[in-house]
């Protein structure tokens, strides 16, 4: 075949130059929040899943690959959506390499996980189904000015944040003889971890040097201390009212938390998560001793 000849003819071949310089470029936003490591809890909790489902160590490791990539992924796009400014310290990957190319960068990153990992494909499928209806309900909520109930709060974050545990079990599972359910266990965990979350964006102090101070507020999120100070004082609607405005006034956001504070929100939330800890706690129980993930359970539960 001549030179000009199998230029053309890769050209239009399905393998068409993918150099590895062609996917660094294209990987740049997702590589750049990587450079701040998280605190791995996913792969923490599927070692401590592990110590029940026994698959070997590589597998093991590939699909810890697979969930954290997932993970950082989600996160740029949940960036955007949520305007953000900070993330782990550090300036959003939109605000650096901007919003089109962040979002081909999660897309991009989460088809790599489907195409080079096809035992993972219908199950990866669906739960990433299930933190999109997830996080959509969440965005549908604080668009439309919508104060969830607390059910519904718990319907959605067992979708999305509990559905990211969910896949790592689920693909554990495709290599282990152990097919116990452990979906209970991972709603409760991400319960306990959304809600966690959402109380140190308003009152924890570490939490701010990371992000900036009450960023939930500035998104006009409904989180668990302000649906709870929603619903529970009906006949107050100053909350609300400084969620649709979506300051960014450090003075406003202080006396929205002196608010909660006043009406018992972090207080109810704290002792939320304790009874969470608790039925964490009983269900690893039933499901058979396990010191890997009462360990892990005890890291996640301290409140910065």
């Amino acid at each position: 075949m001549s030179d000009s000849k199998e230029k053309r003819h890769k050209l239009y071949s399905k393998d068409n130059d993918k150099s590895q310089d062609e996917v660094r470029k294209l990987l740049q936003p997702f590589t750049y929040i990587l450079q701040v490591p998280g605190k791995n809890i996913r792969s923490k909790l599927s070692r401590a899943f592990n110590f029940w489902l026994n698959i070997p160590e590589d597998k093991l490791k590939k699909i810890e690959e697979i969930v954290e990539m997932m993970h950082n992924a989600s996160l740029l796009l949940d960036d955007i959506q949520d305007s953000s400014i900070l993330r782990r310290g550090v300036p959003v990957a939109h605000s650096i390499y901007g919003i089109p190319s962040t979002i081909n960068a999660a897309n991009y990153r989460d088809f790599l996980n489907l195409n080079t990992q096809k035992y993972a494909v219908k199950v990866y499928t669906e739960q990433v189904l299930e933190l999109h209806r997830g996080q959509g309900m969440e965005i549908y909520w604080r668009d439309s000015f919508t104060c969830p109930s607390e059910t519904e709060y718990k319907q959605m974050t067992v979708r999305k944040t509990g559905g990211l545990f969910m896949l790592a079990i689920r693909l554990m599972q495709l290599f282990s003889e152990n097919t116990a359910d452990y979906t209970k266990l991972a709603g409760i965990i991400g319960l306990f971890f959304q809600i966690r979350d959402d109380y140190q964006n308003l009152f924890s102090k570490d939490y701010m040097l990371h992000k900036s101070y009450c960023e939930d507020l500035t998104e006009g999120k409904f989180s668990f201390p302000i649906i709870h100070a929603i619903n529970s004082q009906p006949n107050d609607n100053q909350i609300i009212h400084i969620l649709r405005q979506r300051t960014k006034d450090n003075e406003v956001k202080k006396y929205c938390v002196s608010l909660l504070e006043k009406f018992g929100s972090f207080d109810y939330t704290k002792k939320t998560l304790e009874v969470l800890k608790n039925e964490a706690k009983e269900e690893v129980q039933k499901l058979g001793e396990n010191p890997v993930m009462s360990e892990v359970l005890e890291y996640i539960s301290k409140l910065d």
